[in-house]
């Protein structure tokens, strides 16, 4: 067996996984510029209305990965996702929480639901992530979260710095960043476990990586279309009369 060929340990693996943060969004120009307190209202209204599009779509993508699973007990762990978006008994759900971010930021309900300020880019990049859930096997699907285990330091970056960078932002309407601090840590976890038990060849934990970086490609891509429209200033169709 050439070197090239042997599986790497559990440790290496989980080690070339957590590499990937680099090409995490946090290293957007976008999410740099957020950061640093440098977008104005409406490119932080804009971030808010289209990622949205991202949130309402979890569920249904978490969904699809347990229509896929035959095994009981992952879908009763992975079923909390569904709940943690969608809401339960008095609990809203993330997707309430997040209406009430876009609130926070001078949008409207029917702003934010009507899905009206939803890029085409972003709308492809998001449908593309829930047809791979809906298509791939739910291993390969719950392999493709992974990008959560990047996602505690980017709601804590908001955290702290929202509150000054951009004191116009109501601050209840961070409870979504507060509540997914926690959250995202728990679904890693899970995560985690089901690739690094079910990717054991070296061909399968390449696979692994190549379904992780194309669902990071996701998230940089949705911010390539946000960039290009709210600090480009060249939303689409921007060049004809």
């Amino acid at each position: 067996m050439s070197q090239d060929t042997i599986p790497w340990s559990r440790e290496e693996f989980e080690a070339r996984l957590r590499a990937k943060e680099k090409y995490y969004h946090i290293h957007h120009p976008y999410h740099v510029l957020m950061a640093s307190g440098e977008l104005n209202r409406e490119q932080i209204q804009g971030w808010v209305a289209n990622r949205f599009y991202y949130q309402i779509t979890i569920p249904r993508k978490d969904s699809a990965i347990m229509a896929n699973c035959p095994d009981r007990e992952t879908r009763r762990k992975w079923m909390q996702r569904v709940m943690d978006h969608d809401g339960y008994g008095d609990d809203p759900g993330g997707i309430e929480a997040w209406i009430q971010l876009g609130i926070a930021c001078g949008l409207s309900r029917e702003d934010i639901t009507s899905l009206r300020h939803v890029l085409p880019g972003v709308r492809f990049a998001v449908d593309a992530y829930l047809n791979f859930a809906r298509t791939a096997t739910w291993q390969e699907a719950a392999c493709s979260s992974l990008t959560e285990l990047f996602a505690p330091t980017i709601h804590k970056q908001r955290l702290a710095g929202w509150p000054d960078l951009y004191p116009w932002i109501a601050a209840d309407g961070l409870a979504y960043f507060r509540k997914r601090v926690t959250q995202a840590s728990r679904d890693v976890e899970h995560g985690i476990e089901i690739t690094l038990d079910h990717f054991k060849t070296r061909e399968q934990q390449e696979r692994a990586l190549e379904i992780l970086q194309f669902k990071l490609d996701i998230l940089w891509s949705m911010l390539d279309a946000m960039y290009l429209a709210y600090v480009d200033k060249k939303p689409p169709y921007f060049n004809i009369a």
